[in-house]
């Protein structure tokens, strides 16, 4: 776990808190930052008129749990999953909707027990890689490659009492959004072209479907999934 973090907003965040996040964010309400401060600088920029990167640093002395959901003991479809848990899926169709539940059921990791959470941010680009492999238009391989299309970054979300206060504010600063919001919206378009261009590829004839992961019904250490 780095011991440098920093969080993009249109403000200054001294003093971060659960309540501060949005409720249907993708790992829950908590607080986001990033180890990348050029990706902090990207995300700070929105159309709110300003946007500052804050830095914080962790207190040594606090022994906190991390959940890193992109190590060998969490798959695609645990990230998967904690989005279905958190953000709003358009499922209307019986179909997809029953599929959702089955991940949910499956596949959903207990988080609870951690203080921070690591993993993809989902931002348009991802969530929109998340719906389409849920409605069956792109396979479980696909949806793989399709997190590290574009370099959309990892973000890590604390979510405990103990985290926030281990949590240090450092310093805060300006940052031009001339530069950085053409610079996140260039790493956004370049994720879709690449994303765009791998579906143009045949799909591999056994490629594997959320459709077929509910048929089977795949558990959660399935070596498939590793």
């Amino acid at each position: 776990m780095e011991n440098i973090l920093f969080h993009g907003s249109d403000k200054v965040v001294e003093r971060p808190s659960k309540k501060g996040g949005r409720l249907h964010n993708d790992f829950g309400q908590g607080f986001y930052c990033t180890p990348s401060l050029d990706l902090a600088r990207e995300w700070a920029c929105t159309e709110a008129p300003s946007a500052f990167v804050n830095h914080y640093s962790f207190e040594p002395s606090y022994d906190l749990k991390v959940c890193d959901l992109s190590g060998p003991c969490y798959h695609v479809l645990n990230w998967l999953a904690i989005l279905l848990n958190n953000r709003v899926f358009d499922t209307k169709q019986d179909l997809p909707s029953a599929i959702k539940e089955f991940i949910l059921q499956e596949f959903l990791p207990q988080t609870s027990q951690f203080d921070i959470v690591r993993g993809y941010r989902a931002d348009d680009s991802y969530f929109g890689f998340a719906q389409l492999f849920l409605n069956n238009t792109i396979n479980l391989e696909q949806l793989s490659r399709a997190l590290r299309l574009g370099n959309l970054g990892e973000q890590v979300f604390l979510q405990s009492e103990k985290a926030f206060e281990a949590l240090v504010f450092m310093t805060a600063e300006p940052v031009d959004i001339s530069v950085y919001y053409p610079r996140r919206q260039k790493r956004d378009v370049q994720a879709k072209e690449a994303f765009y261009r791998m579906k143009l590829e045949a799909p591999a004839p056994d490629g594997i479907y959320a459709i077929d992961i509910y048929r089977n019904k795949w558990k959660n250490d399935d070596p498939r999934l590793r």
